[in-house]
């Protein structure tokens, strides 16, 4: 068995668990942001008094925060997450709650909205999203006045996993900067702060690669390693980047 091929079968075995990809290491190198959203929110908790995490997988980036105030609050959406947020957040003094999730921002023009949050009008003084779909009206709904909504989105690189692979790009809508900025405008919040930049993601060989596709789905919606394993062996060797737009915005109510 080559190489390439045991790191295809490592990959296929290997767990994910969360939303936690410390598995590989630094066989996925990223570039840095011009901005530390991380930062920015850990200082924002610092202020907080009443804070909801979004979508907040298995609660590994919350976890990561130097403290929260007195109430705080995750949600998530996947059932299989639930478990592994509480395990994770309840000794932090966090509660979790399920939630229904909202549809990919960019596919809710036109359609009846979803994405309720099952808190009452103005709970929160700040609300955090990192990488989720939001409904923006629900967001400014449970915000109290002047409360604060940041939040940190990414630009499908979908394109780019498709090329490859070798496979012809789908036709999708972009979520962009102003696309996000102006849903949250509608919806009542004032933005304050709208940045927009670029992170590479550098695979280190195609067994990385390949865990990675696998456990975000919706980069290519059929993607098993067993169906592309000739696809992810011609690229063993090469250079494995992916270039992908990112950006954050602050908004207040």
């Amino acid at each position: 068995m080559t190489q390439a091929a045991e790191l295809l079968r490592e990959a296929e075995r290997a767990p994910f668990v969360g939303w936690d990809f410390s598995w590989l290491g630094d066989r996925l190198v990223t570039s840095p942001l011009p901005w530390d959203f991380t930062a920015i929110v850990e200082d924002a908790l610092g202020k907080a008094q009443r804070a909801l995490d979004m979508e907040t997988g298995g609660g590994e980036w919350l976890r990561s925060m130097k403290q929260l105030p007195t109430c705080a609050v995750a949600t998530e959406a996947w059932t299989p997450n639930l478990h592994v947020a509480f395990e994770r957040l309840s000794a932090f003094g966090a509660f979790v709650v399920h939630d229904e999730g909202a549809v990919d921002n960019v596919l809710q023009q036109g359609s009846a909205p979803r994405g309720r949050l099952p808190f009452c009008s103005g709970a929160f003084d700040l609300v955090t999203n990192r990488h989720g779909a939001f409904t923006a009206t629900e967001v400014a709904r449970i915000l109290q006045a002047e409360g604060v909504f940041l939040t940190q989105q990414a630009d499908s690189e979908t394109r780019q996993f498709h090329e490859l692979l070798g496979l012809a790009p789908p036709r999708e809508q972009r979520f962009e900067l102003d696309f996000a900025v102006s849903q949250v405008e509608q919806a009542g919040l004032c933005v304050e702060v709208a940045e927009d930049g670029e992170e590479e993601l550098r695979f280190a060989d195609v067994g990385a690669l390949a865990w990675y596709l696998k456990a975000i789905p919706w980069c290519i919606p059929d993607f098993t390693i067993e169906r592309y394993r000739e696809a992810l062996l011609r690229l063993d060797g090469h250079d494995i980047v992916v270039r992908a737009s990112r950006f954050w915005l602050r908004g207040r109510k």
